[in-house]
């Protein structure tokens, strides 16, 4: 399992983010291997997390090289204060489970 993190700082948002946006994460659930998300924000720090479950690497770079990802990164400095991206090899996993998994099938 890959996770891919996009790490940002908010600026100003308008209506191409928010399509954009959107039509990233409708293409990134499409696409066979994705696994789930998480998004996480830090307050403190002004920072948010968005994190994405893939089952290969193969899947993940379809999302990076789909033409509304890179035309969201050729824009970004329109609408974000900064940004980091990690990408890493899950090794493992685990827990008591009682916190919900994104990569399990959630109910409907």
């Amino acid at each position: 399992m890959y996770a891919s993190t996009f790490i940002f700082k908010a600026g100003q948002y308008d209506d191409e983010f928010h399509r954009l946006d959107r039509r990233i994460a409708e293409v990134a659930r499409a696409i066979p291997g994705y696994l789930g998300e998480e998004t996480w924000e830090n307050a403190a720090a002004g920072l948010i997390q968005n994190v994405y479950f893939w089952e290969s690497e193969e899947a993940l770079l379809k999302l990076i090289s789909h033409p509304a990802h890179v035309e969201a990164k050729s824009k970004q400095a329109r609408w974000l204060d900064g940004y980091r991206v990690v990408i890493a090899k899950v090794i493992r996993e685990y827990g008591d489970g009682r916190l919900v998994n994104p990569t399990e099938d959630q109910p409907a």
